[in-house]
């Protein structure tokens, strides 16, 4: 049986080797903060972090991923950046159906941890996750204001 390191417990997951993460994610683990959105790693919606970097669990199989590398989902994610994006996710009414903001919010902390100070530029090349209602500006407004927030902490 596979394990894998979730949000810093070793978990015993009950699935094939090709089972992507996401599934293993929210149908074994029952952690639902991580969404399906497309299932081709376009949309964005299924990002965890892995080591420390943003990835797309739909397409990524748990047999490529070992019982020492770290994942974290929306639920186990936490830190000053993570907080200062989800209190500007809040000041800039970013989420309007929610369904696409855990992993916007986790790749808006990968980001800014990356680029303390983002530009637009930074933001179009790196924000690639799809937002169904179209909050882009907020978003881009709440990236800024947590970047800020983080630099004056």
């Amino acid at each position: 049986m596979p394990k894998l390191n979730i949000n810093g417990r070793l978990r015993d997951v009950n699935a094939e080797p090709d089972t992507p993460l996401l599934w293993a994610i929210r149908e074994q683990l029952g952690l639902t903060g991580t969404k399906y959105g497309c299932g081709v790693a376009q949309c964005g919606a299924c990002t965890v972090y892995l080591d420390g970097e943003p990835v797309r669990s739909c397409s990524l199989p748990i047999s490529a991923v070992t019982e020492k590398q770290k994942i974290v989902t929306i639920e186990g994610a936490s830190g000053k950046i993570v907080a200062a994006v989800q209190k500007a996710w809040l000041d800039n009414d970013v989420p309007q159906c929610g369904y696409c903001q855990s992993g916007q919010i986790l790749a808006a902390a990968a980001l800014i941890k990356a680029k303390p100070r983002p530009t637009d530029e930074d933001i179009n090349r790196e924000m690639t996750n799809i937002c169904r209602c179209g909050t882009y500006n907020r978003i881009r407004a709440a990236i800024k204001q947590a970047a800020q927030a983080v630099r004056s902490a």
